[in-house]
């Protein structure tokens, strides 16, 4: 009999103004010297164009019914969460503030050991003069990358202090876990985001240990996005816990601890 492996499943953008603002396409159709591209006006909305958003947040209910099959299937489920909904540049809304229904029944889930709530970012998206917004004849895909190199790291430390300060105050406990939006960050994020207690990052990127940070990669994490329940339902996230039920499920940090009790061999480097 093949040993069960360690598997987390991680979703991703819960409270990300992303699944509203969002909205590119990735069409486009040339005929001789004319193209015309998705994201012309109002095309980049619409079926069969559109790539993204709009689509709405989690409902309360459908976290319990998301626990109850976490508990059927004995899973859990680690949560990336963007602290605060970006309406404008000036008007952020913190997520237990926006969504407070859905934040109580997630602090429900991680005080019942089903979920792990993990740092998303501030807003998911880039502020400055309110590049993450709707464009005419573009998309914006770009913009909803938090953490890019164009970002000053004032403004990423800044992004990350608060929306910890916001998590944490929220659930009454320690987050240790960062989701970089998009699996867009550059090294220095990794200082930043070590300063203000994040030990364990996830997302798209090679796994390496760090003196400050154990970046986990997605080598044992199937990562998806709330999108995929709100458009497809429950039953989609059903059937991934029976396809996936013969691995044992952990959370993101857990496979973080794991990694660093099984190879104190290895030499750090220093991020």
């Amino acid at each position: 009999m093949d040993k069960k492996q360690n598997l987390a499943l991680r979703l991703d953008d819960v409270g990300a103004c992303s699944k509203r603002y969002e909205v590119y396409s990735s069409w486009s159709f040339g005929l001789g010297n004319l193209r015309l591209s998705g994201n012309w006006l109002f095309l980049k909305y619409l079926p069969p164009w559109k790539r993204w958003g709009p689509y709405r947040e989690l409902r309360a209910n459908e976290w319990e019914m998301i626990f109850q099959l976490l508990e059927v299937f004995r899973a859990k489920l680690t949560v990336a969460v963007t602290a605060a909904w970006a309406d404008a540049q000036d008007r952020l809304i913190p997520f237990p503030r926006k969504f407070p229904e859905a934040a109580s029944a997630l602090k429900r889930g991680v005080r019942r050991g089903l979920i792990e709530i993990a740092n998303h970012g501030l807003t998911h998206c880039v502020l400055q003069d309110n590049r993450f917004k709707p464009k005419w004849f573009s998309g914006n895909r770009r913009f909803h990358r938090e953490f890019l190199d164009e970002v000053p790291l004032d403004i990423q430390e800044e992004h990350i202090r608060h929306s910890q300060q916001v998590l944490q105050d929220w659930l009454e406990a320690e987050v240790v876990t960062f989701v970089p939006p998009g699996n867009a960050f550059i090294e220095p994020t990794l200082q930043i985001a070590s300063r203000h207690g994040l030990r364990f990052v996830s997302c798209y990127t090679p796994r390496r240990l760090l003196d400050s940070v154990t970046i986990i990669g997605d080598e044992q994490v199937l990562p998806f996005h709330d999108r995929d329940i709100v458009l497809h339902g429950m039953e989609w996230f059903r059937a991934l816990l029976v396809r996936e039920q013969q691995n044992d499920f952990c959370f993101v940090r857990e496979l973080g601890e794991h990694l660093i009790s099984t190879t104190t061999s290895e030499v750090k480097v220093p991020v």
